[in-house]
């Protein structure tokens, strides 16, 4: 236990009639068990054991007053519960028996797989003055807590993923919400980008502490296109403008998974479970995360926080979105389609590597919660933006050196992140870094159908993805691609629509020019959004949004589970 100077309040109470050692202080609420242990000098037949109390510390808990959702009081009588809705009132005795005061305090609980519950403990008061402390002191203490919201801005698209995202907002989240004081208003989105729309014009931005999205990667792409657009506009800076550093948004965003694949969410909390989300939104969790913007002639494009692919990925998206009414088979149908006719797309590729960042791709350490590689190289980018300001002539860009590769590449993949999901475990790049101000854009050359699959299969094992001939990668900061036959955006607007009428394995005659089938580009894949541009420029964008997230906690956090999940 904690000095007793350092001690708030300490009290012997009850739970489920066994006494504890109950105690608060500013960061934790710890209780220990008080048992009673016979001792014997002799073993009669018959004795009167001599009692004597033993502090075990087999049998304490401990919860941080930063994982504590709320405390709430209750009236207990006769083993009888009833909440008091924080309005206190006197227990009648009824026929001599004994009237207790009794409060209830919910917290955080770790399950395996990275997932939270709330979990419940009810202490019993032996009078109701000592019960009122212990709710208004543990109310103080969470009350000073900064960070934690009190007012969110909830946006639910009702048609993503299983079409479930109404449901399970209303029965998993908004009672959790409820239950930790924090109010809402909840808008449920009635077409594309509506949110989007809704954030760059009409929301009162003010009056609340954070967004909250229910639903897929898609969702959560109009809640960032919204709310960055609407800061850029605000702080007065032109988001056309490829070479403007973008100003960082205030308000942090939270994702309750409820799409198809829900990769952003996995990435940053390590599961995709709504509960666990929403916990995480509660306590005010914060995980800032780098943004790529993507822009074709100096106009702006889109903004990129995962994926962006061109060439396999590109090519697969585009083709199952022709094939929607399929649901989550349209992928695997697409992706073995894409495999067999194999195409492979001309092109420049140039890069501005990251320079003095610590950390590569192929690093077998992974970002997890209180990340040091992103720590240390937001002191790197932090310390040169110093130097810039002090030198107004100087270019950031001018600091590294462009590199060009040209080829035929069956893929071009940019990572933000590692894009892992339930499917790909390990995702495209294992050591990608949410916050390091970097990107790792992987080249994956052309090569035979076997070899390309040997790639494809290491995303869902533990062998090093970019130890082939034919694969590399490479951490940087801005890149550029331009197709060997660029051509008008109407040009690639027809192209893309007449794919849809192609065979499946139209494609494999690629190397025969003369039957006039083979293709000279691709789309690129944004964030599970097609790009109609093929010649793009990206930036990273260092910490540019904040998620209700801490990362992925490390899995020595979850091995002490003696408890069930109270759900």
């Amino acid at each position: 236990m904690e000095r007793p100077s350092r001690l708030l309040l300490v009290s012997q109470l009850c739970i489920r009639n066994t006494a504890y050692d109950v105690s608060l202080s500013r960061s934790l609420l710890t209780w220990k068990r008080l048992t009673s242990s016979p001792m014997y000098r002799f073993r009669p037949r018959f004795c009167v054991p001599l009692f004597h109390r033993q502090l075990h510390s087999d049998m304490g808990h401990s919860v941080p007053l930063s994982e504590i959702i709320s405390v709430r009081g209750e009236e207990e009588e006769g083993g009888t519960k009833h909440k008091d809705d924080s309005s206190w009132k006197k227990i009648k005795d009824r026929g001599g028996q004994d009237s207790r005061q009794a409060f209830t305090v919910s917290y955080v609980e770790r399950c395996r797989q990275h997932r939270w519950r709330c979990a419940e403990v009810t202490f019993t008061c032996p009078d109701t003055e000592l019960c009122w402390n212990w709710v208004r002191s543990i109310r103080e203490q969470l009350a000073s807590i900064s960070g934690r919201p009190r007012s969110l801005l909830v946006y639910i698209n009702p048609y993503g993923g299983k079409r479930q995202g109404k449901h399970i907002y209303e029965h998993k989240v908004a009672p959790l919400f409820a239950q930790a004081g924090i109010s809402t208003q909840v808008i449920v989105t009635e077409y594309a980008n509506h949110a989007r729309d809704h954030l760059r014009t009409d929301a009162e931005l003010s009056n609340f502490d954070g967004v909250v999205c229910v639903g897929g990667d898609g969702m959560f792409s109009e809640i960032i296109h919204g709310l960055i657009w609407r800061t850029q506009i605000d702080s007065g800076i032109d988001p056309n403008c490829p070479d403007e550093a973008l100003s960082p948004c205030s308000l942090r965003i939270g994702i309750i998974p409820a799409g198809s694949t829900d990769c952003i969410c996995f990435a940053t909390v390590g599961t995709n479970d709504p509960i666990t989300s929403a916990l995480h939104i509660i306590l005010g969790d914060s995980q800032p995360l780098d943004v790529s913007s993507v822009h074709h002639n100096n106009v702006f494009l889109r903004y990129s926080v995962s994926l962006l692919g061109y060439g396999f990925y590109g090519d697969v998206l585009s083709d199952s979105e022709r094939k929607r009414w399929m649901g989550l088979a349209r992928y695997d149908i697409s992706g073995a389609k894409m495999f067999l006719t194999h195409h492979y797309y001309e092109g420049t590729v140039s890069y501005l590597p990251a320079r003095g960042a610590v950390g590569t791709p192929r690093d077998s350490s992974r970002c997890r919660s209180g990340c040091a590689v992103c720590q240390h190289n937001e002191e790197i980018r932090s310390d040169r933006a110093v130097k810039y300001e002090m030198d107004e002539a100087s270019d950031c860009e001018n600091d590294g050196e462009w590199r060009t590769v040209r080829g035929k590449f069956l893929a071009i993949n940019a990572a933000c992140m590692s894009c892992a999901c339930p499917r790909s475990p390990k995702g495209l790049s294992p050591a990608a870094h949410l916050a390091d101000g970097t990107t790792d854009l992987i080249l994956v050359r052309k090569c035979s159908r076997f070899n390309f699959l040997r790639h494809l299969l290491r995303h869902t094992n533990k062998d090093d993805q970019f130890d082939l001939a034919f694969v590399e990668v490479h951490r940087v900061v801005r890149f550029r691609f331009t197709p060997r036959h660029c051509q008008s955006d109407s040009d690639l607007e027809l192209e893309l629509l007449g794919n849809s009428k192609r065979q499946i394995f139209s494609q494999i005659c690629r190397d025969h020019p003369a039957c006039g089938c083979a293709r000279t580009y691709s789309s690129w894949n944004c964030d599970g959004e097609i790009l109609t541009h093929a010649a793009i420029d990206v930036r990273v964008h260092c910490r540019l949004i904040k998620l209700f997230a801490r990362g992925i906690e490390e899995p020595q956090v979850f091995e002490d589970l003696h408890n069930p999940c109270a759900i």
